[in-house]
């Protein structure tokens, strides 16, 4: 735990002056990052830009060679990251999602949304428990935000892509994280897909504090309130999508190559 320097902010996440690096090559430089207790980010940037690295270090896969990753818990202790590991960082309320959604396939969707509840997993715990009318009522509010309320009793396997990258948002709501990172949610999706997930991660704002990696700009556009762009591992540039956007050096070194391979 560090001192509580930074109490009289709304913050809810602190990165500082943080350096990774791989064989001499910094995948993360001197960046500095910060979130709000209930913002929506989203995390943009070239291929190499550091975006994966950057969830690594948040969430205890990597650690950083310098610098501190501040989380500022709603008691007022702020702890730093670096010192944890994955297991107590995930604890902690920090939860991630990956591009490649991780579901049971062979259970129902109910039943994978049960298996997520914020319970104690001890062995004899999960050899005598009985569902709650807490639980169902949790589980009923996480079905309805991610629209899938009529598929509760079908195989996860059986989903969509979509649906699964959906029910994998909700197995991680099931376990109220205080911050939420997702990489990537749109890739693979429909049109329709695309737009109902930016709908799902737009309710969330306010309720949980959520990072967004994504590449599809028009999805961006559709959820982006305050858009943070990595380039070699560093901040490039912070602003609205607008001012992201028309920015001369980030349509240099990202948008204009964005478009490039689109074409």
């Amino acid at each position: 735990m560090v001192a509580p320097v930074y109490r009289d902010t709304d913050l809810v996440l602190s990165v500082e002056s943080a350096t990774k690096a791989f064989d001499g090559f910094k995948a993360i430089n001197d960046l500095t990052f910060y979130l709000s207790d209930g913002e929506l980010r989203t995390v943009i940037g070239p291929n190499g830009a550091g975006k994966s690295t950057f969830m690594d270090l948040i969430t205890g896969r990597a650690r950083p060679d310098v610098g501190k990753i501040i989380y500022h818990r709603s008691d007022g202790h702020d702890f730093d990251l670096t010192s944890l590991k994955e297991f107590q960082i995930n604890r902690m309320g920090i939860a991630r999602k990956f591009q490649t959604p991780s579901i049971y396939s062979k259970h129902t969707v109910y039943e994978n949304l049960i298996l997520s509840l914020n319970r104690d997993r001890g062995v004899w715990k999960a050899l005598c428990y009985q569902e709650s009318a807490e639980d169902r009522e949790e589980i009923e509010s996480v079905l309805n935000q991610i629209r899938l309320q009529d598929r509760r009793y079908e195989l996860a396997g059986s989903l969509s892509h979509g649906q699964k990258q959906w029910l994998e948002i909700g197995m991680l709501l099931a376990q109220k994280p205080r911050i939420l990172l997702v990489d990537e949610p749109a890739a693979g999706m429909s049109d329709e897909e695309t737009e109902r997930t930016g709908e799902l991660l737009l309710s969330l704002e306010g309720k949980h504090s959520v990072i967004v990696v994504e590449h599809d700009m028009v999805f961006v556009r559709q959820i982006a309130r305050q858009v943070t762009v990595l380039h070699q591992g560093s901040v490039l540039k912070e602003g609205t999508f607008s001012q992201i956007a028309t920015d001369p050096t980030v349509q240099e070194v990202y948008l204009g190559r964005t478009k490039h391979e689109a074409e």
